[in-house]
């Protein structure tokens, strides 16, 4: 087989199920294998941020390999933005980018697409990958591939692989797997035994399952653990979605001062809260109602544990939940959980449409016809993901950046075969909403509520002052049609009923719903954190 083929089932091997990408000059000849073999199927996009956050999807949703696969320069540096956001959320997609060749790139010329040097895109992709390889020798590149998905997977972290042209079809081996690493068993013991007798002491012990659970598929275990050791399980606002259809005492989503103050209290009332597989954010910890002394809870993330000043390194979280189940046998300690009270009911009048609102009909959609997948983009759109009932959800809650929700249900749909829910603000839809015009190509009919308010809503929020923060109407409705798709633009409450009862009926095409949102109304969600954030900010 050539180097290509052997990459490429490789990543079949570590978990890829597709590869997303944007053909260009560097990348036409690894592209053509791609094709010819059909190892794995390919899906192309506009545009190299969309190939990102979709490969960066379906890596949330599959638990394995994201794929993005795009061209040298004016491709690869297009899309960093994208695979930043997968880095600071341990999300493991693999970067393919072609590149020059050995003779052209010592001719001496400064070549199209290069940068400062023709390193200059290897030495960007350091800063925001886990391990990178420069495909030159095919003697050495099954290890080398085998080094990289191997670093992908274990860091659940993004990876970068550049090909340099006239390489693609040089013979190589197949590649064959890393061996996992060796496990310290007295570190793992030792560290389980300080877990337990924490956890034994505490008079109100909390569990917080955060992204790593569902990067390591871990949420069955997780849900089991909690069962065992009677914890309550919150998760924070990065891991909404998790432990959905896992049987876990799953009490809500903590969000500080923006959050339900029954989770609030229970998790900054803990003198034993459990952060397994969270990222110690911001966006998790800054919106304290009363502040959590860090050094006072156990973490359990990014490959070490950690107890008010002992830590343990090369602790792999699976190899964490794994011993401490063997370790705990049935508890007697229960935890009774009330389930919340999701907004339902939309009254379908003439009313104008709020976000929370929009909550409350895809709660009743949800109620009649079954939960969808939710893609969610920033702004208040996620907000209002909070007040809509749990269902598996991906979302750039920490890096926070626009325009993923489009690409992201694309992804969605393309790994799991389910048919997303995309929430998505008109700021962001200009920016990758486009990305609709693909479905026809491919069979992908998401449904999509537009959230148009003809602003940047959620800066509003933080600067009202400021007139930037405005946008225009751009009529997106009427721009359904020529992509491939159906659009309808609502301003009622009773509209908006009928357009998703229809939405949820049409298959085939996407349905993409613009809901007409007065200017300075937000969710009940947003408006209580930004109530809280500005009281946070006075003290």
């Amino acid at each position: 087989m050539n180097l290509v083929e052997s990459l490429l089932h490789a990543l079949k091997a570590h978990g890829a199920r597709e590869i997303f990408g944007l053909p260009g000059d560097f990348a036409l000849p690894y592209f053509r294998i791609i094709e010819e073999s059909a190892i794995l199927p390919l899906y192309t996009l506009s545009h190299e941020p969309a190939i990102g956050f979709a490969a960066d999807a379906t890596a949330r949703v599959s638990c394995g390999l994201g794929v993005a696969a795009v061209t040298y320069g004016a491709g690869a540096l297009n899309m960093v933005n994208a695979v930043a956001a997968a880095y600071a959320e341990k999300s493991p997609v693999v970067i393919l980018s072609g590149g020059p060749g050995k003779r052209e790139a010592s001719s001496g010329l400064l070549l199209h697409h290069q940068a400062k040097t023709l390193d200059s895109q290897l030495e960007i992709y350091r800063e925001i990958t886990c391990d990178q390889v420069r495909l030159d020798d095919a003697a050495r590149a099954p290890a080398d591939i085998a080094r990289v998905l191997a670093s992908c997977l274990r860091n659940s972290e993004p990876v970068y692989i550049e090909i340099p042209r006239d390489m693609v079809r040089e013979p190589c081996a197949p590649v064959v797997a890393e061996a996992p690493r060796p496990l310290d068993r007295e570190a793992l013991d030792a560290c389980v035994d300080e877990i337990l007798a924490r956890l034994d002491v505490a008079k109100h012990p909390v569990l917080m399952a955060g992204v790593e659970v569902r990067r390591y598929k871990l949420e069955d275990k997780v849900a089991e653990l909690s069962r065992r050791l009677g914890l309550p399980v919150v998760t924070s606002f990065m891991g909404r979605g998790l432990l959905t259809d896992a049987d876990a005492p799953l009490v809500g989503t903590y969000m500080g001062v923006a959050g339900l103050p029954e989770v609030t209290q229970l998790v900054e009332g803990s003198d034993g809260l459990f952060l397994l597989g969270e990222i110690i954010s911001d966006t998790n910890f800054a919106v304290s109602e009363s502040r959590i002394d860090l050094r006072k809870t156990i973490q359990a993330h990014n490959g070490q544990v950690t107890l008010g000043y002992h830590i343990y390194p090369s602790i792999p979280l699976a190899a964490l939940v794994d011993e401490m189940l063997d370790r705990v046998g049935s508890s007697n300690k229960t935890f009774a959980v009330t389930p919340h009270d999701y907004p339902k009911g939309l009254e379908a009048d003439d009313a104008s449409i709020t976000p929370t609102d929009i909550a409350k009909a895809v709660n009743d959609l949800f109620a009649e016809h079954g939960r969808l997948p939710i893609a969610s983009d920033m702004g208040d759109c996620l907000f209002t993901a909070m007040e809509i009932e749990q269902t598996a959800l991906v979302a750039p809650g920490y890096y926070a950046t626009m325009g993923f929700g489009v690409p992201a249900g694309l992804g969605v749909q393309a790994t799991s075969g389910q048919r997303p829910l995309i929430l998505v603000g008109d700021g962001a839809f200009q920016m990758t909403g486009w990305e609709l015009g693909n479905c026809k190509r491919y069979g992908w009919d998401p449904i999509v509520l537009l959230f148009n308010n003809a602003s940047w809503e959620m800066l509003r929020t933080f600067q009202p002052e400021s007139s930037f923060n405005d946008l225009g109407h751009w009529g997106f409705a009427e721009m359904a049609g020529p992509l491939g798709g159906d659009g309808v633009r609502v301003s009622t409450r009773a509209e908006l009923q009928a357009a998703l009862a229809k939405a949820i009926a049409t298959r085939g095409r996407f349905q993409l719903i613009e809901v007409t949102i007065p200017r300075g109304v937000l969710s009940d969600t947003l408006a209580r954190f930004v109530a809280g954030v500005k009281r946070l900010s006075t003290k």
